[in-house]
């Protein structure tokens, strides 16, 4: 006997600033699927500063296609997976349904939970709205979110100087800023090369956010990033790249 299709609905949950950063919590069949399965799961990034993007953009993890791939849809506690868990599952497109099927959590090699199988036309139109809604975005939000879809279109700009985008962040807590973040080298394929983290923070005002995307992302590609970019991570002999490492401010420690 056939059974009835799953129903999705993705909830986006966005608390005070200082209470945490914006979910998407997964509704299934009318329940809160972080709730029932991971609790204390928080839906989406662990980083806040990229929010519902990270899962709703129009190449984001949750959109379905013949070729399975694995996102994962939530984490917990210290951010780190092994310690206090991760939900992953594989998201596949299978005829006229969407199945999400191999769940996984690093934490739990245990862990499992059955499969299901939504309506693919129903499924997309749900990922479609919920990706279109910007209610939860905040206006530094946004022009990270500008700034970084520019800026994946200028890999040209990337490549030239041996950089690859990590990421645009932005915090809630921070409305006047936003984070800029490079690595260096490209394609650090093999793990003993040194890589280093660049990072820019870039002042945020008031003014229409495509606006100042535009602006900074002209201002970005005229010239070689990691010449005004801070060294703000890399590996043990990250030095060998040339870059030193920022001296220590012996206040802060």
């Amino acid at each position: 006997m056939a059974t009835e299709p799953d129903l999705l609905s993705l909830s986006i949950v966005s608390p005070p600033p200082e209470e945490g950063g914006v979910e998407v919590r997964p509704i299934v069949n009318g329940r809160d699927l972080l709730a029932d399965v991971f609790p204390g799961g928080v839906g989406g990034s662990r980083y806040a500063g990229v929010g519902p993007r990270y899962l709703l953009g129009r190449e984001g993890p949750l959109h379905a296609t013949a070729t399975p791939h694995e996102t994962r849809i939530a984490w917990s506690g210290c951010g780190v997976e092994e310690c206090c868990g991760a939900l992953y599952v594989t998201v596949r497109r299978d005829g006229e349904h969407v199945v999400w099927e191999g769940w996984r959590d690093p934490a739990n090699q245990d862990f499992d939970l059955p499969e299901l199988r939504f309506t693919a036309v129903l499924y997309e139109a749900e990922v479609l709205r919920a990706g279109e809604d910007r209610g939860w975005e905040w206006p530094a939000g946004a022009v990270a979110r500008l700034l970084e879809a520019g800026l994946r279109g200028r890999g040209d700009w990337l490549v030239r100087w041996d950089c690859e985008l990590e990421g645009v962040w932005a915090s809630r807590k921070e409305p006047d800023r936003i984070h800029v973040v490079l690595m260096h080298p490209r394609n650090r394929a093999d793990a003993d090369r040194p890589w280093l983290q660049f990072g820019m923070t870039l002042p945020i005002s008031g003014d229409d956010p495509s606006d100042q995307a535009e602006h900074l992302e002209a201002r970005l590609i005229a010239g070689d990033p990691r010449a005004t970019a801070e060294v703000w991570g890399g590996s043990h002999d990250a030095e060998r790249l040339g870059y030193p490492w920022p001296p220590v401010d012996p206040l802060s420690t």
